[in-house]
């Protein structure tokens, strides 16, 4: 079964090295990996081209011009060829059986999906912690909409679920992981599996926390709820109409967490 492991780039050659390490050190060999270049302006398309024209199993593109997160991933999983697929960010790294694991959980009857725990790192990638909000979630839950990033890294698809669904939208700039998880939570199982197959690295040319671009993930977090309640059609939430509310984000959050602080309160 092919694999096809995708990465949306833009100025991340430096760090990517530790990225190819990963990839080149995976248990499973049976891959490709897609990148796609979404316009660099400090040199890593033509350094990246350099670095892996002798490796056939990396595909290398680049868009006609700087199109953003949502447009490049929608692409790229266009242009996957495996059975199936997943993201990894060019900053970040994966285990050694990262791929192996995933796959193996495709023989399992309408799995569409899977997702592991999460190793956070500092920026040069030594672990400090397991994301602890990663668990195993109710599979067709209506209210369901990974607030608590329940679903993250490392992500795995089957490519025919991906053409049952709309897609990544492209024209987000945030949150179109987020897209991509909802989308497929609602056609089929997702499969959790309680290992950390992920080093996600925490840096300061992550993304920027100016106000500007939290608005926008703040925005793109809301489109992306809005367009899940609607195919879900849900018009009113926790007794409140869904055109009421302004944050879905910050609604829900605060929502599920009285609710969970309810239950503990009974427990005690």
């Amino acid at each position: 079964m092919l694999f096809s492991l995708l990465i949306a780039h833009y100025n991340n050659y430096d760090l990517f090295l530790d990225c190819y390490d990963s990839i080149v050190k995976q248990s499973y060999s049976n891959f490709e990996v897609i990148i796609l270049d979404d316009c660099s302006t400090d040199g890593s398309f033509e350094k990246l081209t350099e670095f892996l024209k002798d490796d056939a199993r990396f595909k290398i593109y680049q868009n006609d011009s700087n199109q953003g997160v949502g447009f490049t991933k929608k692409r790229l999983a266009e242009l996957a060829n495996g059975e199936v697929c997943g993201f990894l960010d060019p900053d970040d790294a994966l285990t050694e059986n990262a791929i192996e694991k995933s796959i193996s959980y495709y023989d399992l009857e309408n799995i569409v999906a899977t997702y592991s725990l999460i190793k956070i790192c500092d920026e040069k990638l030594n672990f400090k912690k397991v994301f602890p909000n990663t668990y195993k979630v109710k599979q067709s839950n209506p209210l369901f909409f990974n607030i608590q990033f329940e679903i993250s890294h490392f992500f795995t698809f089957k490519k025919s679920a991906y053409q049952k669904i709309r897609g990544i939208n492209p024209e987000l700039q945030v949150a179109e992981d987020m897209d991509l998880y909802l989308q497929l939570y609602d056609i089929g199982a997702i499969q959790f599996i309680p290992e950390a197959l992920y080093y996600y690295r925490i840096h300061n040319n992550g993304l920027s926390h100016t106000s500007d671009k939290m608005q926008v993930k703040q925005q793109n977090w809301h489109q992306v709820l809005l367009e899940t309640l609607k195919r879900r059609n849900i018009s009113k939430l926790y007794g409140k109409e869904i055109s009421d509310i302004t944050d879905l984000p910050k609604f829900i959050f605060e929502k599920e967490n009285t609710f969970f602080k309810r239950i503990l309160k009974k427990l005690r």
